[in-house]
């Protein structure tokens, strides 16, 4: 189970996953988390949200068309089998953040709009359509060599139909949440 949280533009969301406690946990403490603990399944289970990453968007305050550019810092674990330090979670620069961003299109002057290559992939032009890389060179343990390598990729395929294609290290989860961060209106980006 997880949560986003959003500021009243919808330009910065806050992505929250349920982890069990252990010794030395920082638990969110926010209203949110009070409302949810009241609801769980299981009373017995000790389990708290954790802060696992952040997705904003950029303000467009001049309101010109054009692609969205977002932001996004995500904790994933530096290697293998080896669990996310909530210590850790609110530090951008921890080792085990991943910081993203999305791949700038290029104007096509034959269709007169912006385009990224999905490789057959996306079939409709929508605001909603990213790609996000990470910067190149910045040692990672997960290996992204250059500026090319696209982590995580969302697009429209018909009406009310998308598709997500992701790599490690992101999770299915993380990957999810993200994406889902583009749906609604973002008062100041449009």
């Amino acid at each position: 189970m997880h949560l986003h949280r959003s500021n009243f533009t919808r330009t910065k969301f806050t992505v929250y996953d349920w982890q069990p406690q252990y010794e030395g946990a920082k638990v969110s403490s926010s209203r949110c988390r009070r409302w949810l603990a009241s609801k769980q399944i299981n009373p017995l289970a000790s389990s708290g949200i954790v802060d696992i990453g952040e997705v904003s968007y950029e303000y467009n305050l001049l309101k010109s068309r054009g692609p969205r550019r977002i932001h996004c810092s995500i904790q994933c674990p530096a290697d293998e089998g080896t669990a996310i330090d909530p210590e850790e979670a609110n530090q951008p620069s921890s080792p085990s953040s991943l910081v993203l961003y999305n791949k700038l299109p290029r104007w096509h002057e034959h269709l007169q709009c912006w385009c990224l290559n999905f490789h057959g992939r996306v079939m409709v032009a929508s605001v909603k359509n990213f790609q996000l890389i990470a910067p190149a060179g910045t040692g990672e343990p997960w290996g992204v060599q250059d500026d090319e390598t696209v982590i995580l990729q969302f697009g429209k395929v018909e009406d009310d139909v998308f598709t997500m294609d992701y790599r490690q290290p992101l999770s299915a989860f993380q990957a999810f949440a993200i994406c889902l961060t583009s749906f609604g209106s973002k008062l100041a980006c449009e």
